[in-house]
């Protein structure tokens, strides 16, 4: 480094010290440095809680839902042997299973509620990822044809006041012609097991049974609803069962992740983009703080400036000698901010639960949120991109003072000293 950049960065950063007739001036300092913190710090707590929540909704969807699905075109998929077989032989394929997904309505006495229905084989379902993994209390193999056996979501449970080994009326809505008209296919099923998949939609409004029983309630037959996969990757879910449908010759219904929960994810992330904008007002109010304090600065100093012109310094010099001080009170905002917020998002879990105990309260309703806890994630990118946004902040605010004291003229300055 030169002498010159030398002397323009001790001087610079030497104004930010507190000195006997400083004291004031370096509170003001302090007080833009704090505000620039505390604005970086709830920019990177809100980017890191967006970017867990997102993570940990995409976890928990992709645990309890199919990564893919290949049906009929019509109500059911007739040759679905053929799709099981065909899909097996594909390249990042774990697993694919027959499925059977209707409507119904579930009754426990006087309470009623409609629910998802899930026809499934235990034993293929072994291999596959969905809410059998979720089951906490029995298990999928309680699940024999024949036996009419159920599984509840947890929610659904508690919500219909259900215990193991209860009994429940399912009530299909498709029903049987006889003699006195049309009457709803009404089964009572034993409750054998419970599942807990963390999504408030599944557990409040899906219900397991074996293939076989919900084959007979529906009159399908040997058809089934569809086939699901269980992918390597699941981000290649849409190119893989697209591939799938073209290879059977085509005359099928595809779906995939990606494409059911897309409303979330694109809500996720309009959200973020919105907050981003919306809290870089606050960097940009703190970051502007600065120009009031290098104001102050400069007026406080502008006999300093004036014996520094006559020494030889040049406008450029002094440019940069309140150029730095600026960018100094910026870069420790900055990085503090980025510590404080990091170190908050990590613990923001205990945080939250604290509080919560303090409050006596729940912030997060798993009815509303689909998850009861406030996950974060701390992303590079996302502390680069708002280091990044109130460092510009910080130097756009430094131009006005830093020119201005530039401009001062050592005649005009000395005048009255």
């Amino acid at each position: 480094m030169a002498l010159r950049d030398q002397y323009e960065w001790l001087i610079g950063t030497r104004y930010l010290r507190s000195g006997q007739r400083r004291g004031f001036l370096s509170f003001i300092s302090a007080i833009s440095m704090v505000g620039l913190m505390l604005g970086v710090a709830v920019l990177v707590v809100v980017m890191s809680v967006m970017n867990g929540f997102e993570h940990e909704l995409r976890a928990r969807i992709l645990s309890v839902t199919s990564h893919a699905t290949l049906e009929g075109l019509q109500d059911a998929l007739p040759n679905w042997r053929q799709v099981q077989e065909k899909a097996g032989l594909i390249s990042g394929v774990q697993a694919a299973v027959p499925y059977i997904e209707e409507r119904a309505m579930l009754a426990a006495g006087k309470r009623l509620s409609g629910v998802q229905l899930r026809g499934l084989d235990p034993a293929q379902e072994q291999g596959a990822k969905g809410l059998g993994q979720s089951v906490h209390e029995g298990s999928l193999s309680d699940l024999e044809p024949g036996a009419f056996r159920i599984i509840l979501g947890d929610a659904l449970a508690a919500e219909l006041h259900v215990t193991l080994h209860d009994k429940v009326v399912l009530i299909a809505p498709k029903g049987t012609v006889t003699l006195t008209g049309i009457q709803a296919r009404v089964r009572s099923f034993e409750v054998v097991g419970f599942f807990r998949s963390g999504m408030y939609e599944y557990d409040r409004g899906m219900v397991l049974m074996h293939v076989a029983d919900a084959a007979r309630i529906y009159g399908m037959g040997d058809a089934m609803t569809g086939v699901r996969l269980t992918l390597d990757d699941p981000l290649q879910a849409p190119a893989m069962v697209r591939r799938l449908a073209e290879e059977l010759g085509g005359g099928y219904y595809v779906s995939d992740w990606t494409r059911i929960h897309s409303n979330f994810f694109r809500s996720i992330q309009m959200t973020k983009s919105m907050l981003f904008v919306i809290l870089s007002m606050i960097v940009a109010i703190a970051a502007f703080n600065i120009v009031a304090t290098l104001v102050m600065v400069v007026k406080d100093k502008e006999t300093d400036i004036a014996i520094l012109r006559t020494l030889g310094a040049g406008p450029r010099n002094i440019l940069r000698v309140f150029t730095v001080q600026g960018v100094a009170i910026g870069m420790a905002g900055v990085a503090a901010g980025i510590a404080l917020g990091a170190l908050v998002s990590v613990n923001l879990e205990s945080i939250i639960h604290l509080l919560e105990k303090i409050a006596r309260t729940q912030f997060l309703d798993a009815k509303v949120y689909f998850m009861s806890d406030l996950p974060a994630q701390v992303q590079l990118d996302d502390v680069l991109k708002v280091a990044l946004v109130a460092l510009l902040l910080c130097l756009l605010a430094t131009i006005y003072p830093a020119w201005r004291a530039s401009r001062v003229l050592p005649a005009e300055a000395l005048r009255h000293d």
